[in-house]
């Protein structure tokens, strides 16, 4: 009688295996198996980490395995079962690989296709059909849209991360519990002494060294050191924790009534302000979005403040930035001063304090959390309700994917939500992050994606006119890397447009993201359906890069920049000054965050800052979802272009005192996952 070689793999991961009974069958062209016991409790199999192996003897050959259906049924109380892959040897010497990497929870069952990825066109047996119309269809109801807030990309329907379906859960859920986390950071930073203390006011500036973390060499140590200065103020626009909103000014706005005669001392090549304009040497950020917004009222005994500010830059002779002209406010007037650089030293420090405030607010919110987290959840979603675990993008997408959706809901649940972690030290809690995401969806364009676009679009993509802006340099490498990755696959299954025009699966995804992503905003320049390999190369290229380089590059340098509070302050509780002359070293003491507010900014951006244990970094695929050899030899020329960029990267930062790594391929995380 023909008998089948089953290999079973359990996960790694704590409470991986289980004690419970578990039963295969296998489903081929020519017949199926009967029901077979492999584990019953107390045998030992299905351990953590365990591979298993038994025989299955059948009555008649049964053709080619199409299908492994795996049933756990209870024995004595719910023992979840996490199942990598299964192997089977064919009487006849073939190896089959049946990857899975899920959860198998209570008394189900789950039925395996083969690894072999497919687009719905090959699957030719009506049974192939059927298995992958119902994944979709179970998906469907599992993974269901719902709006968090009016105006907001669509999120997961789930109140809290207990109820999400189990294969995208966190693995330990303490892990990412932030009141746990940013406890625990303030704890390691020594500082939790000081956490309760709201409406403390710091001494002076050398108070704040109470609760910095002096490491030396480090970049936050750098900050320090250096903050009040205009180059250091300038640097951070092209590769700080927000390197986004720099662009090239084409024309001095009328709201920001600055003349050459103001700025003359700043100016160094004998120009006009108009005439350094038309060179391309002027340089503008605008905080426009914050206008209007509600600042914080959750403490009524603490007032905060928020500005708008308009910042005017200058690339001097050295090819540096610096700061020549800032207005706090967005409409001109006599209670809306123009500061300089040759104003008094307190006047113009508090002015780029304010800047620097306002630039915390706009990433935290707009670059951080609604153009990676919101973003790559849509992604996520979408994927896993048109995509079956046989597609081709599915297998290609779903390392990106890992864990977003968790740590969103986990955000909804505990930071962002109402009387949430960020009310307590941000000027923006207390919902005025809401309208800044309201705000800003009007910006999230498909083009402002697309890395290499919306460099170009800001002006910002000569290297030749702005020699130091690496988050540009090593992000172009990187979007080009992932690009010839996506373009390889693609190669392997898609040998035409029309194949690319006729995937109904890959149109389905492509529009539930415009549709409940994009709310159908026709604005927005996201495509409704793809026509053609290269721009889906481009779209799977998006994807790909906002999930991962895009979310390390304004992510994991939060402490590096933000730790020395009159750096970053989350909050101000003086309102902006409205004439000059006036301002004093108390007054900007005053205006900043207390000991409190202080201390849960730092166990935040400490928390944020921290990579999670075990973490997957680009290119590194453990689950093998892909088995097709061509495909695995893309993934080894994408692990090849990658480690190419990381000593491109590591020789340019030798021996600087401000590096610059976040989007070193070594460092940036496979997914939005923190």
């Amino acid at each position: 009688m023909p008998s089948y070689t089953v290999t079973v793999a359990t996960g790694s991961q704590w409470f991986a295996g289980t004690d419970d009974y578990v039963y295969l069958s296998l489903e081929g062209t020519a017949g199926c198996s009967e029901r077979h016991l492999l584990d019953k409790p107390f045998y030992n199999d299905f351990e953590r980490g365990a591979v298993d192996s038994y025989d299955v003897t059948v009555e008649e050959d049964l053709g080619e395995i199409q299908l492994i259906k795996i049933e756990k049924r209870k024995y004595w109380y719910h023992d979840d079962w996490y199942l990598k892959y299964i192997t089977v040897k064919t009487p006849l010497g073939d190896y089959l690989d049946f990857p899975c990497y899920r959860w198998i929870t209570d008394e189900k069952e789950i039925v395996l296709r083969d690894g072999r990825a497919k687009l719905s066109r090959d699957d030719k047996t009506q049974i192939l059909k059927q298995h992958r119309r119902k994944e979709l269809e179970d998906r469907q109801k599992m993974y269901r849209w719902k709006e968090w807030h009016p105006g907001f990309p669509l999120s997961i329907d789930a109140h809290c991360h207990s109820e999400l379906p189990r294969d995208i859960q966190f693995d330990n859920e303490k892990g990412v519990d932030f009141i746990l986390n940013y406890s625990k950071a303030m704890e390691n930073l020594y500082i939790n002494r000081f956490m309760h203390m709201f409406q403390s006011s710091w001494s002076d500036f050398a108070d704040f060294e109470k609760i910095f973390v002096r490491i030396s060499n480090t970049i936050s140590e750098y900050v320090m050191q250096h903050w009040k200065e205009d180059f250091m103020f300038g640097y951070q626009f092209l590769n700080g924790c927000n390197p986004v909103l720099i662009r090239k000014c084409t024309e001095i706005p009328k709201k920001l009534p600055v003349t050459t005669a103001m700025v003359e001392c700043s100016l160094e090549r004998n120009l006009t302000l108009e005439e350094e304009v038309k060179q391309g040497n002027i340089f503008i950020v605008d905080y426009e979005l914050l206008d209007g917004v509600d600042a914080n009222k959750t403490d009524p005994c603490t007032i905060q403040y928020l500005a708008a500010p308009i910042c005017l830059l200058y690339k001097n002779l050295e090819n540096k930035i610096l700061p020549i002209a800032i207005q706090l406010g967005q409409k001109p007037g006599p209670g809306n001063p123009i500061f300089l650089p040759s104003d008094a030293t307190y006047d113009w420090l508090l002015a780029k304090i304010w800047v620097r405030s306002s630039d915390f607010h706009i990433h935290q919110t707009v670059t951080h959390l609604l153009r990676t987290h919101l973003v790559s959840e849509v992604f996520s979603i979408a994927m896993f309700r048109q995509l079956p675990a046989v597609h081709p993008l599915f297998k290609l997408l779903v390392p990106h994917m890992r864990f977003t959706i968790a740590i969103n809901t986990k955000a909804r649940e505990q930071l962002i939500c109402e009387c949430g972690l960020f009310d307590k030290a941000n000027a923006t809690g207390g919902g005025g992050h809401v309208q800044m995401v309201q705000k800003a969806m009007k910006d999230l364009t498909y083009s402002s994606l697309c890395f290499p676009e919306e460099i170009k679009a800001k002006g910002m993509d000569s290297q030749k006119d702005i020699p130091y802006y690496y988050y540009r340099d090593d992000g172009i490498k990187v979007w080009e890397a992932i690009k010839s990755f996506a373009e390889d696959v693609i190669g392997i299954y898609y040998e035409s447009d029309e194949v690319v025009c006729e995937d109904a699966e890959l149109q389905a995804f492509v529009k539930d993201i415009y549709v409940y992503g994009m709310r159908g905003v026709k604005a927005s320049g996201f495509p409704k359906m793809i026509k053609t390999r290269e721009k889906l190369a481009e779209y799977l290229t998006v994807v790909i890069f906002t999930t991962s380089a895009q979310h390390a590059a304004v992510n994991f340098g939060q402490y590096d920049w933000c730790s020395w509070i009159p750096n970053a302050p989350p909050t101000m509780r003086c309102p902006p000054p409205t004439e000059k002359g006036t301002v004093t070293i108390e007054q900007i003491v005053e205006s900043l965050p207390d000991r409190g507010r202080s201390c849960w900014h730092l166990g935040a951006v400490w928390a944020l800052s921290q990579f999670q244990d075990n973490e997957l970094f680009l290119g590194m695929y453990p689950d093998e979802h892909f088995v097709e050899k061509p495909v695995k030899e893309a993934m080894a020329k994408f692990r090849k272009n990658l480690d190419e960029i990381v000593s491109a990267i590591t020789e340019r930062n030798k021996n600087k005192k401000l590096p610059y790594y976040y989007l070193s391929p070594d460092r940036i995380p496979n997914s939005v996952a923190v």
